[in-house]
C-alpha cells in the first residue's frame, strides 16, 4: 500500500483526492492536512507521496517545506512560473535526498486535458494562426489558467522548433480584449457560473480552422491522473522535477 499524505484536504480538489486515495485498492490515507497545519507532521516515516492541492499564493512554501521533510510531492496547485519551478529544483539539489526526491508538478490531471495540449503541440505547425481559450468556474483564483499556460508554451515552441514567422495580427487598439500574450500566442480567459474547467485550442489556415477542446465536467475527472501520478512517484518516475502528466502517458 502507498501511504499519502494530502495537503489541502478541505479544499474542492483536495477532499476529492482525499476520498480517492481512500477508496483505490493500492493507496491509503496518512495524514488529511490543511491551511494551518503543520506540515513538519509529513515524514518519510509515515509517507511515500505527499499530495499538495491548495491556492497559489501558499503553494510554493508549501511544496519547498515538503522537499525539505524529505518526501516525494505531487503538486495540482497551479500558477506556477519558471522562477518558481527553479526554486523547487535549487531546493532538491540542496535538500536532504537529492539524488533520489521526487517532486511531479501537473498543469492538469484531466486525460482529456493532457491529450488536447499534446494534440495542440502536434497541430501547432501546420497553421498560420493559434490561440487559446480557457472557461473555468467564478471561483477559480488565477488567470489564465496554468493549462492554458502550458498549452500556450507548448504551441510557441513548436513553431519555433518549425521556424514559423509570428501570428498575424494587425489589431491597434483593443482595450485588453486580445487577451494575454505568452509567448506570442493570444491566451482567453472566461469565468463563468456552470462552468467547471474546459479549454479551446483554435487553429487557423486561409479557408480551414481546427478546434481541439477538452472538457472536465465534474472533479472526479482529475483524479485517475492524480493517481497515475502518486504510483508513478512511489514507483519508477525519475529523481527531480518532472512537469507534466504527459511524461507518465505512452504518447
Amino acid at each position: 500500500m502507498i501511504k499519502v499524505s494530502v495537503v489541502g484536504a478541505k479544499g474542492r480538489m483536495g477532499s476529492h483526492v482525499v476520498e480517492a486515495v481512500t477508496n483505490a485498492p493500492d493507496t491509503q490515507l496518512a495524514l488529511a492536512l490543511d491551511a494551518g497545519d503543520d506540515l513538519t507532521a509529513v515524514t518519510p516515516e509515515n509517507t511515500d507521496v505527499v499530495v499538495e492541492f491548495t491556492v497559489p499564493s501558499v503553494s510554493l512554501t508549501n511544496v519547498l517545506a515538503l522537499i525539505g521533510q524529505g518526501v516525494d510531492v505531487v503538486v495540482g496547485t497551479t500558477g506556477w512560473t519558471e522562477e518558481k519551478l527553479a526554486q523547487v529544483r535549487e531546493a532538491l539539489a540542496s535538500g536532504p535526498r537529492p539524488d533520489t526526491q521526487k517532486v511531479f508538478i501537473a498543469p492538469n490531471f484531466a486525460i482529456s486535458a493532457v491529450l488536447a495540449d499534446y494534440f495542440a503541440v502536434k497541430a501547432a505547425k501546420y497553421f498560420e494562426s493559434a490561440e487559446v481559450i480557457e472557461l473555468h468556474h467564478p471561483t477559480k483564483v488565477d488567470a489564465p489558467s496554468g493549462t492554458a499556460i502550458h498549452t500556450a508554451h507548448g504551441i510557441a515552441a513548436a513553431r519555433k522548433a518549425a521556424g514559423m514567422a509570428p501570428i498575424p495580427d494587425a489589431t491597434e487598439t483593443d482595450g485588453g480584449s486580445r487577451g494575454q500574450v505568452i509567448d506570442g500566442i493570444h491566451v482567453h480567459a472566461v469565468r463563468l457560473r456552470g462552468l467547471n474547467a474546459h479549454e479551446e485550442v483554435l487553429f487557423g489556415n486561409a479557408g480551414e480552422q481546427l478546434t481541439i477542446r477538452a472538457d472536465s465536467f465534474d472533479r472526479t475527472s482529475f483524479m485517475p491522473g492524480v493517481l497515475l501520478a502518486v504510483r508513478k512517484l512511489a514507483g519508477d518516475a525519475p529523481a527531480g522535477l518532472t512537469v507534466g502528466l504527459d511524461h507518465f502517458l505512452d504518447l
